[in-house]
């Protein structure tokens, strides 16, 4: 998939209200609603159907979903992120990855953010630090 169609894609979201679970342009998104979203439109069409998950689901200490649904759907890359490329990020040290972006250059991604919304922003050592994995669009 090319990188530059991906980044535009997601810097379209930017300013999207956090929302959770909700995959909507523009009317609220979740970090992964975001990816979903970007999917929808590269594909045409939906990922998966994605069950409920609580809104305190990432600070839970139980499985690697997030990090199953990764391998199943996107294609593994790295170790140094690209433009395009998707970042899952663990929120707490030791625990499975919660959290999902998408890099727009080697050192800046968007997400979504509880209070803030979907933003771009730095890919700083704190956030670097996190990263559990990173992946491309098939």
């Amino acid at each position: 998939m090319n990188p530059e169609r991906i980044v535009r894609e997601a810097r379209r979201w930017i300013g999207t209200p956090y929302r959770h679970q909700a995959a909507a342009l523009g009317a609220g998104a979740d970090c992964l609603g975001l990816l979903r979203g970007v999917w929808r439109e590269l594909y045409g069409r939906e990922v998966a159907v994605i069950p409920p998950y609580a809104a305190d689901w990432r600070h839970g200490t139980g499985g690697a979903a997030l990090e199953a649904a990764a391998r199943r759907h996107l294609v593994a890359a790295g170790p140094e992120p690209q433009a395009g490329d998707v970042i899952l990020l663990r929120l707490m040290r030791h625990h499975p990855p919660r959290h999902c972006a998408i890099m727009v250059t080697k050192d800046r991604f968007i997400h979504a953010q509880e209070h803030l919304g979907v933003v771009e922003m730095a890919l700083g050592e704190s956030w670097a630090q996190r990263i559990a994995g990173v992946y491309r669009f098939p």
